[in-house]
């Protein structure tokens, strides 16, 4: 699975650099550009002080809150953006890593390292079943059209479950290695999937069951995001860090980039034409899109230590657009989820 890479020391000396004397203790370190300017700026935190352990993958949930896995500490989070609090902690779930919100049947899925999908009611949080796969439940995504959530497991397949009735389809498709990051297409049959184990992007097709792969010359590429109106695939590699732009069309790398080390999760922000990449290696890389052929690195916002994981669902309500990012426990502080409020 994926393994945290060692942060250099080098790096740890700039994440101490630049703070003001008043500073609050644990705040991300000061950028060189004003404020005003930076795409992301961080306007609040929310405390998990019960959460030890590394933070996985997020979920927009109901009525303002998001869901959590917090893999190290074998909980499903629940936060109240409004309070801003934990509002709910699910427990005894082993290693949990995707999670999906399904609002038509208001139930949480959440897929476990020990090979087990967990479903949940959204309001008692009480468990209604579980679906054994055998073998490492990573990420999980939900299609609202054929009322599947997509499974990606063990070591090569993507598996469907009706969301209906809970009950695992047959059909499934092999890949050949673990399946990490995957998109879904709205308006086409393609899922396309990042399979670091064998260097390649898969891209299947839900009707046919045809798999066509591209190989790529970078290794571990973990977070994907997809435009799917410029036919452009972002995948984000961590040896080395590059960001990845990606013809769906023909498979081919338009533009490659250098990203921010450790990265686990990646969003487009399609009105403003972002791509968000969270790393553990204390930051936030930022690209600007100027044509789907063409790219720039916006900025890179100061974030925290081990903050590799992150949601991002555009503006909720009528709130603010906010990027919610996970930065696990350490020793001098506790974990917490930092809000940060996007610049146009």
């Amino acid at each position: 699975m994926k393994i945290l890479k060692r942060v250099s020391l080098a790096v740890m000396v700039v994440a101490l650099m630049g703070a003001p004397a008043n500073a609050q203790r644990h705040s991300p370190r000061a950028s060189a550009a004003p404020a005003e300017t930076m795409p992301l700026t961080l306007t609040g935190a929310i405390a998990m002080p019960h959460v030890q352990g590394r933070i996985d993958h997020f979920a927009l949930g109901p009525e303002g809150t998001i869901f959590i896995s917090a893999l190290g500490n074998n909980t499903e989070e629940v936060i109240d953006l409004a309070a801003g609090i934990v509002a709910h902690a699910i427990p005894g779930i082993p290693r949990p890593q995707g999670v999906a919100y399904v609002p038509e049947v208001k139930e949480i899925f959440v897929g476990s390292d020990e090979g087990k999908l967990y479903i949940f009611d959204a309001q008692s949080y009480a468990q209604v079943t579980t679906i054994d796969f055998g073998d490492d439940v990573d990420n999980l995504r939900y299609d609202p059209a054929s009322k599947h959530v997509y499974v990606g497991y063990g070591d090569g397949a993507i598996a469907m479950v009706d969301v209906t009735n809970n009950q695992r389809l047959p059909k499934e498709f092999k890949l050949g290695a673990h399946p990490e990051s995957f998109q879904l297409e709205k308006s086409g049959p393609n899922i396309y999937v990042n399979l670091p184990g064998l260097k390649q992007i898969a891209a299947i097709n839900r009707d046919s069951g045809s798999i066509t792969r591209w190989s790529i010359k970078e290794e571990s590429n973990f977070p994907m995001a997809l435009d799917e109106a410029d036919h452009r695939l972002f995948v984000v590699t961590r040896e080395p860090a590059r960001l990845l732009v990606v013809d769906t069309r023909f498979g081919h790398v338009v533009s490659t980039l250098p990203c921010v080390q450790d990265s686990d999760d990646l969003y487009y922000d399609a009105p403003r034409k972002r791509i968000y990449a969270a790393g553990g290696e204390g930051y936030i890389s930022v690209f600007q899109q100027e044509d789907p052929d063409h790219y720039r690195l916006l900025a890179k916002v100061p974030s925290r230590l081990g903050g590799r994981t992150a949601g991002y669902w555009g503006k909720l309500g009528k709130g603010f657009d906010r990027f919610y990012l996970a930065i696990p426990a350490r020793a001098d502080h506790e974990a917490e989820v930092l809000i940060y409020t996007i610049q146009d």
